[in-house]
């Protein structure tokens, strides 16, 4: 699956400022409309940027985004080169063990994704995302000096992957802090500079893999995260002061509003609400069986049509038709009137688990190449659309919480499905069985998630019958405005 899921959590973020307004005791200064200055460092009382220094952060964020994400989906290259370093080791379970190399660094990032949320409201956007990038170097780099495969569970595993967590998710919402009226332009310009590197990656590691060798391949992929240090130099959060500078006073409530905050990320009100608890439980069921391509299909190949030079061009398309799915399904979601947009997200699924059930039956490498663009259009499909669905089931106030502890839930299952598709090769011997029950959980998954509108709309009437002609579900995201405090920007890395 795209890492890129994430992305989605920069939309959530901007809604906050809703409810850390309504936190503010009576009798307080006033928020005064979101000011920032056109650089860093510069005095409040200019409007957002919405450019100039701004578009730096913008290729930062797309050199962070498209870095993370370009090697976590061509995992299936660096898993031949892995696997072909141990083969001499002729154990039963190879394909097993080192599939949970890649699956623990995708995991790590979706499990580590509610306590990222934490330290970059706490510490900031710059600290947080300068922390990420430091432990995924460093995880790359000691994972190319080392031939053990337990060890590179930490180093790549782990050490990346909570790299990655921490560096990504910054980077999506500083953007906030520096267009306002263009953040969907430069959200755009952030994705399609990314997907160039999940385009342009998988040539690149096969043309360095069969050229240096694995350890020098990820020695090269360090070197990714070794700018992104210094890029997330530009993470300089912009802060509007209430007049008097009432925030740079320290007061007795300072402590208590810290606790409330870390409640508020830690709050767990958004399961109170059956539809996001369906919603929880399918989507985790469906992501079971999602990663098993990026990991195994390059080596299904190699296996079933003795295909070793066009490999990477899988890889390429799925990573291609992605973008594009993510452009189309944006527009089309924008068109499909309150939860039943989920039905879009049925749909990937369903489509999806059955192109994972088509892969044994392809009889050549080009059949596979169209399956891999119906693998892509979906996977775009099911991470444009998730933001609108948790604004729709638990309001922008609770939406970011929503999508925190859906990605983390979505951990667990992700991690273990690729894994699992290794062990059913080593004892059978190909891969056809581990694609047919990799395309189960989607398909059960999706089922789950098409009784949501239903659901939805029952509760609905229900309520209106109690209080006719309104709606306590769905929030009203249309009163709710950006306040002057984003998220991401701890007082200590304000310049005033």
């Amino acid at each position: 699956m795209d890492g890129e899921t994430a992305e989605l959590k920069q939309t959530v973020e901007m809604w906050e400022v809703a409810e850390l307004q309504s936190e503010e005791p009576e009798g307080s200064a006033p928020q005064l409309p979101a000011q920032a200055a056109s650089a860093p460092g510069a005095q409040p009382g200019s409007p957002v940027p919405e450019g100039g220094f701004g578009w730096l952060v913008v290729f930062a964020s797309t050199w962070c985004n498209g870095s993370i994400f370009g090697i976590q989906n061509s995992f299936g290259i660096l898993y031949v080169m892995f696997l072909k370093e141990l083969e001499a080791l002729n154990e039963p379970s190879i394909q097993f063990k080192t599939a949970w190399v890649g699956a623990v660094s995708m995991g790590m990032i979706f499990f580590c994704s509610p306590v990222v949320s934490i330290f970059t409201d706490w510490f900031g956007c710059r600290k947080t995302a300068m922390g990420g990038a430091v432990t995924a170097f460093i995880g790359l780099l000691s994972s190319s000096f080392t031939k053990s495969l337990e060890l590179r569970y930490f180093t790549y595993g782990i050490l990346f992957g909570c790299g990655s967590s921490f560096a990504f998710q910054p980077s999506l919402v500083i953007l906030g802090h520096y267009f306002r009226s263009r953040l969907g332009l430069a959200n755009g310009v952030m994705t399609a500079g990314s997907s160039l590197f999940s385009v342009t990656m998988p040539f690149l590691l096969k043309t360095i893999g069969e050229t240096l060798g694995l350890a020098h391949t990820l020695q090269i992929l360090s070197v990714l995260m070794f700018i992104q240090i210094f890029l997330s130099l530009t993470y300089k959060p912009l802060l509007s002061l209430p007049s008097g500078g009432e925030r740079n006073k320290p007061d007795k409530t300072e402590e208590p509003k810290c606790l409330q905050r870390f409640k508020k990320h830690l709050n767990l009100r958004v399961f109170r609400k059956v539809t996001y608890r369906v919603w929880a439980f399918g989507v985790a069921t469906a992501v079971l069986g999602y990663f098993v391509p990026y990991v195994h299909l390059v080596n299904f190949v190699k296996h079933e049509f003795q295909e070793t030079k066009r490999t990477w061009i899988l890889l390429v398309c799925i990573g291609a038709s992605s973008g594009i799915g993510r452009l189309m399904f944006g527009k089309i979601g924008d068109c499909i009137p309150g939860p039943k947009k989920i039905f879009l997200q049925v749909a990937s699924f369903w489509i999806l688990g059955i192109m994972s059930m088509m892969i044994p039956l392809c009889k050549v490498f080009e059949h596979v190449l169209i399956v891999c663009i119906f693998l892509g259009f979906c996977d775009g499909c099911f991470i444009t659309i998730m933001a609108p669905i948790a604004f729709e089931l638990v309001g922008p106030q609770d939406a970011s919480q929503a999508i925190g502890f859906l990605l983390g839930l979505m951990a667990i299952p992700m991690t273990a499905g690729p894994p699992i598709a290794g062990i059913l090769f080593d004892y059978l011997g190909n891969y056809r069985m581990a694609f047919y029950l990799a395309g189960l959980p989607p398909i059960i998954g999706g089922s789950v998630l098409f009784f949501i509108p239903l659901i939805h709309n029952r509760i609905r009437q229900r309520q209106e019958k109690e209080e006719p002609g309104t709606d306590r579900m769905l929030l009203a995201s249309e009163n709710v405005f950006n306040g002057d405090m984003l998220p991401g920007n701890s007082n200590a890395e304000v310049s005033v």
